[in-house]
């Protein structure tokens, strides 16, 4: 069965298997202790470090292991946030931030009473540099990037923010679970997180990185281990593991990734050519090699994702429909895309171009189908003719959820004069960014939204 869902947690490396068999009969004992066993565990503690500190680019003495990559990134914010007190409490990050990160600065806004900025990101989920420079204030404690996007894809241009933070004394974060696998993050950056079963290592184990010079003041109870940033006995075995993977994963990084690169890209280039009515999504020059997504117009995601299992493809979504909360993706809301039948495909290492051929053949009938069932119309609107007097046609989708209320609105847009309007009433929030997304696609006017009696009120015009 093709698992292509890397993005979420990569399968055990082979490297790290054996690492972890190997470690378990060495590496049990309390590395702090001055006995033979100890010794034997600190020196593989201290190995494993030295050869994370040269994947990450900083000193074996900067960093730290964390029993997660969530862990690695409230505790590296928490601590710098903290240790730049004085300065001021404000902290910015971008809109596509991994939700620890935008967690961690809600934990910070409602503790302290500190101010929140949040860079917005264009239609490629990007920050421009000097949009993020401009955030800096005198007061700023802490700013936060990504290395590159978990949902899309895209890359961010790290070194650039990186040299703006630099030139204002302002130390950058940078969330690298994603990218650190394929290499190691460019730029003047202050600190450093990552997560293992990114990129094949075991689950519970986390990197931060925090460069000297960087005010940092540990939160919580102090601990001897770790530099007193992360309390607690070390999973030796786990990070030996960890860290092996890593090597393994960056040893093969070059020619895996132009072969990946190459698959991805004909998934980009095939999927609108082989399914109607597709957006995908992420910047398609600026992103890691194994990643893609795309959204489908007039699907529900979460149907798609059983259709797509169904056939043996394990892939996952940004859709609202595939949420708890019943909203969109921030990431896709962020970039203001198509967010209906959202598919992310993430490759992992080795992937046959077979498994990508069979995905191509099977998504075509899985995504008629979805859209079948949901009654979704199968062509564009046809021509029309004079407009039509009056406030124009109303569609009452409340209490309807994605995609139904685009579906509703593609069915009776045929109807509607050129001039005419449509009007959407919907109380799910996914219609905010789908109704604008559908009218991008289909050449037609998007007016605006305003409240309603229930939900809101969307109003498209016919211009074709």
């Amino acid at each position: 069965m093709p698992y292509f869902d890397v993005a979420s947690s990569a399968p055990l490396h082979p490297v790290a298997r054996q690492a972890l068999q190997a470690s378990l009969d060495e590496g049990w004992a309390d590395p702090a202790r001055l006995y033979r066993e100890g010794r034997r565990a600190v020196m593989l503690l201290n190995a494993a470090r030295e050869a994370a500190a040269e994947a990450v680019g900083c000193r074996p003495d900067e960093l730290a292991f964390t029993p997660s990559g969530t862990y690695a990134v409230h505790s590296g914010m928490s601590g710098a946030l903290s240790g730049r007190r004085r300065t001021g409490r404000r902290l910015v990050v971008s809109s596509v931030e991994h939700s620890s990160v935008l967690h961690a600065a809600s934990a910070h806004e409602a503790a302290t009473g500190g101010v929140v900025t949040e860079v917005p990101v264009d239609r490629y989920g990007a920050v421009a540099p000097e949009e993020y420079a401009g955030a800096l204030r005198e007061d700023t404690a802490l700013a936060c990037l990504q290395s590159a996007n978990h949902e899309v894809g895209t890359e961010q241009p790290v070194a650039a923010v990186a040299e703006a933070c630099r030139s204002r004394g302002v130390p950058l974060l940078v969330d690298a679970a994603q990218s650190l696998g394929w290499g190691p993050v460019e730029g003047a950056w202050s600190l450093l997180t990552a997560s293992a079963h990114k990129w094949g290592g075991p689950s519970g184990v986390g990197l931060l990185a925090v460069r000297k010079g960087v005010r940092f003041a540990p939160q919580g109870p102090t601990d001897e281990r770790e530099s007193g940033r992360v309390p607690g006995f070390q999973n030796i075995p786990a990070v030996v593991a960890a860290v092996a993977s890593l090597r393994a994963v960056r040893a093969e990084a070059v020619d895996e990734a132009a072969r990946l690169r190459a698959l991805v890209d004909r998934i980009r280039a095939r999927v609108p050519e082989l399914v109607p009515d597709v957006e995908v999504v992420g910047d398609p020059k600026h992103r890691l090699p194994h990643l893609v997504t795309f959204s489908c117009l007039y699907a529900d995601g979460e149907a798609l994702l059983h259709e797509l299992d169904r056939a043996d493809f394990s892939v996952s979504s940004g859709s609202s429909c595939t949420s708890s909360t019943l909203t969109p993706s921030h990431v896709l809301r962020a970039m203001g895309v198509l967010s209906e039948g959202n598919v992310r495909v993430s490759l992992p290492l080795g992937t046959p171009e077979a498994d990508v051929d069979r995905f191509l053949a099977v998504l075509p009938g899985a995504v008629s189908g979805v859209r079948e069932k949901l009654g979704a119309p199968v062509s564009p609107a046809g021509p029309g003719g004079t407009p039509a007097p009056g406030p124009g046609r109303v569609v009452d989708a409340l209490g309807r959820r994605c995609p139904i209320p685009v579906i509703e609105l593609a069915k009776i847009f045929g109807e509607v004069p050129v001039g005419g309007t449509v009007t959407v009433l919907s109380d799910d929030e996914a219609a905010r960014l789908d109704i604008p997304a559908w009218c991008e696609m289909r050449g037609q006017e998007y007016l605006g939204e305003r409240p309603a009696d229930h939900g809101v009120a969307y109003v498209v015009r016919r211009i074709s």
